[in-house]
């Protein structure tokens, strides 16, 4: 059985097992392997799921994954999960 691999997660702002490689390609995918462990990760997923609901996204429009990118990086390495505007628990998607 292998350690886990360590980082110092800047979401968690404690060291965590980290990712097991890069979630996306590029600059991003890197900083998040570099300082995002697997429990913020997680945390991250909710929230990706929350806004492709929310706003009704398709991971195949090219904006779609754009948004989530940049949202990702507000998450991790800006201001925190906030929530899309007019979110409540159980509303229906905006169109």
């Amino acid at each position: 059985m292998s350690t886990p691999r360590m980082v110092q997660c800047v979401k968690l702002g404690r060291e965590l097992p980290g990712l097991s490689r890069p979630p996306y390609p590029g600059d991003l995918g890197r900083r998040i392997y570099d300082h995002v462990s697997q429990q913020a990760w997680n945390m991250w997923m909710d929230q990706a799921l929350l806004l492709i609901n929310h706003y009704g996204l398709s991971m195949l429009d090219p904006q779609a994954t754009r948004l989530l990118m940049e949202q990702a990086e507000i998450f991790f390495f800006g201001d925190g999960d906030t929530k899309p505007e007019g979110w409540t628990p159980d509303a229906p998607p905006q169109e």
